[in-house]
């Protein structure tokens, strides 16, 4: 799963990439609102995880640019404003959630499970599909109730199928739910990763579709 983090002070910023990378979360960290903005237009986010008090803009008015510009992804809005009206304007510009500053990061890679859950439609933090389970937040992966040994870029390559199960995935995609704008990622990383996947799978589950991308599928 791939989150937008927009937060300009370092120390908070670092610690909070950081702990999100550990909970298994791929994070782009930026720490200006304009520069938010014009990853929104360039790439994917599951989420996004920004900051009120930005140098550039406000969060409020990222919120409201990103917004107005077609964004749907869930937004959680973090600050240390404590008066009732900023929450009330960032609920009423599209934020899906609101956490005041300081709080627990366990609380905060709750609260972002259960956003990217409710915007999937998804009552429950696991993914069926015939006999494979897949649960995103436990990071844990079971075929016919045998759990599956994964290595953390294959987890994340066999949840980003499962969340669309049956669409086809082209490899820049799959690419970038795999890395951050940081990442140094090789020509067949993908590839590899996908052909140790589909070896632990067995079967027919991830499909190649030539020339498009990848599926995955309930295997026979």
């Amino acid at each position: 799963m791939k989150l937008l983090l927009v937060e300009d002070d370092t120390m908070l910023g670092e610690s909070m990439q950081k702990g999100l990378r550990l909970a298994g979360f791929v994070v782009d960290r930026l720490d200006q609102g304009a520069h938010a903005l014009h990853a929104l237009e360039d790439h994917s986010y599951d989420a996004v995880v920004l900051d009120l008090g930005l140098p550039d803009l406000d969060g409020l008015d990222v919120l409201a640019r990103a917004r107005r510009a077609g964004l749907t992804t869930p937004v959680i809005l973090v600050t240390a404003r404590s008066a009732v009206r900023d929450r009330v304007d960032g609920l009423n510009l599209g934020a899906d959630d609101y956490l005041a500053k300081p709080f627990d990061l366990d609380e905060l890679v709750a609260r972002v499970h259960a956003l990217v859950r409710r915007a999937r439609g998804q009552a429950q933090p696991g993914i069926e599909l015939g006999g494979l389970y897949v649960d995103p937040v436990q990071r844990l992966a079971r075929l016919h109730g045998d759990e599956l040994k994964l290595t953390p870029r294959e987890f994340d390559l066999l949840v980003a199928l499962a969340r669309q199960a049956g669409a086809v995935l082209s490899p820049v995609q799959l690419r970038d739910s795999l890395y951050g704008l940081e990442d140094e990622v090789s020509s067949n990383a993908v590839e590899v990763h996908l052909h140790h996947l589909r070896k632990k799978l067995g079967g027919d589950w991830v499909v190649n579709v030539r020339g498009v991308g990848y599926k995955l599928v309930v295997a026979a």
